[in-house]
């Protein structure tokens, strides 16, 4: 089961790319979003609760067989980070743009409590946790934009 952690937390190859790996698994992320097409809320947000278990078990794993905590390329957790913000978007190549930068934003910048999150949190969960984070940083100040009339029609 070890090949199937190691795909699953790299979200295959996107966690080896030699540049940026946390924006190359955002952007799977939005492909992978993009694909799975509009459906009802609680079919996201159970795909986004299964994926979270899943990341968490595969990191896990991974982190045991490397001793090593959050490598970098380890991505799974921008996947699920970024699927929480595009929760809120709109349904357009605008609307997923501005909820993936977003959601970059937060992951990259970590206001509080997200780095100490990233840095006290131990095993596969502690990986997980501070992108969920970010991804509800990401979607909450989606929405916010998303109260300015001028702004919400530019995404649709």
């Amino acid at each position: 089961m070890s090949w199937v952690a190691r795909w699953i937390a790299r979200v295959g190859p996107c966690g080896l790319s030699p540049v940026a790996p946390g924006t190359v698994g955002s952007l799977a992320g939005v492909l992978l979003f993009w694909f799975l097409g509009p459906q009802p809320f609680g079919i996201h947000v159970g795909a986004i609760v299964t994926l979270f278990g899943l990341g968490t078990w595969a990191c896990h794993v991974e982190e045991q067989r490397l001793h090593a905590h959050d490598l970098g390329e380890f991505v799974i957790d921008e996947v699920v980070g970024v699927w929480i913000t595009l929760l809120v978007a709109p349904w357009t190549w605008k609307g997923f743009l501005v909820a993936f930068l977003l959601f970059r934003v937060f992951d990259i910048l970590k206001p509080f409590p997200i780095r100490s999150l990233d840095l006290k949190v131990p095993g596969g969960f502690g990986v997980m946790v501070d992108d969920v984070l970010a991804g509800v940083y990401g979607a909450v100040a989606l929405v916010l934009l998303l109260k300015w009339t001028w702004f919400d029609s530019l995404l649709r």
